[in-house]
């Protein structure tokens, strides 16, 4: 277990007398393993945001507390000593990464983190370059990022967490603003971080597609609250409208099939659009 939540609790506005501020986040309890893929879905201010914010530090619970890695966090700043430890192993990715940049270079952006947690020069620009072709971003090393596309920017924001070779890898809409197959290739890097290299992935995302085709397992967020922790497949067999989640294409297509042309096709485990035509071709 890397990640634990104890009736975790967070408000924006302090408590006075006579008034106790709406809950962003209100006791969640919530235990997250080494190795997993899990996406965090939700409407707009059902708390995702607030609850990953919490697994580095960035924000501190106002009551219960949050374990990250063995070192508890709690609502007393003075009693979390311990924080740059834990940042240096939870790489954040935010939802427009590409405001995080501003160095010269690209190199010099990607080699900012790991440098800042004492990684030696010479070791952050190696890591940095490895990386860098990870991404397919190693020819633009010695550009300014902000003569880049905005693919490109986001490209080298994530290389910058990456850099720094965390154990957890936090991922707010990663896809947001890319292309179909920009975010192909991003989710499939995130896959391989996760499958090959054991990296324990969470991502925020309102992109269905996205995390029916990749996530492990769903949590799904309301008014503060865990409403759903599970098997992403069995999600959308349930009640998932009171969730307030939508359903995938390839599932409504499935469905629009069966109902409309009395089809007899049956929900499998990462089903594809490939998948889908090769049934039909099959049926037919």
């Amino acid at each position: 277990m890397q990640i634990k939540f104890v009736e975790a609790c967070h408000a924006y506005e302090k408590k006075k007398k006579g008034f106790n501020p709406p809950q962003a986040m209100n006791k969640v309890d919530l235990e997250i393993n080494e190795g997993e893929f899990v996406m965090i879905c939700g409407r707009t201010g059902s708390g995702k945001s607030t609850l990953m914010q919490h697994i580095n530090g960035l924000l501190l619970p106002t009551d219960g507390s949050i374990e990250v890695l063995g070192h508890i966090i709690t609502p007393k700043r003075r009693k979390n000593p311990k924080m740059g430890l834990v940042r240096s192993h939870v790489g954040y990715v935010f939802q427009f990464p590409e405001y995080q940049l501003f160095e010269e270079t690209v190199l010099k952006d990607i080699i900012y983190g790991p440098m800042n947690f004492g990684v030696k020069e010479e070791e952050a620009i190696k890591k940095a370059k490895e990386v860098s072709r990870m991404l397919g971003i190693e020819h633009l090393l010695d550009k300014s990022p902000f003569d880049l596309s905005g693919g490109q920017m986001r490209k080298v924001a994530i290389a910058g967490v990456l850099a720094s070779d965390p154990d957890i890898l936090l991922l707010d809409e990663p896809t947001r603003g890319l292309d179909p197959l920009g975010a192909k290739e991003i989710m499939n890097l995130f896959k391989l971080l996760n499958e090959k290299y054991g990296k324990t992935i969470i991502m925020i995302s309102h992109d269905m597609d996205i995390v029916y085709q990749y996530a492990t397992r769903i949590i799904v967020m309301k008014n503060g609250k865990i409403e759903y922790d599970g098997n992403k497949f069995e999600i959308f067999k349930s009640d998932y409208v009171n969730l307030e989640i939508d359903k995938p294409r390839i599932l409504k297509t499935i469905d629009y099939l069966n109902e409309n042309l009395n089809y007899n096709l049956n929900y499998e485990e990462n089903i594809t659009i490939n998948d889908l035509l090769h049934n039909l071709e099959v049926i037919r």
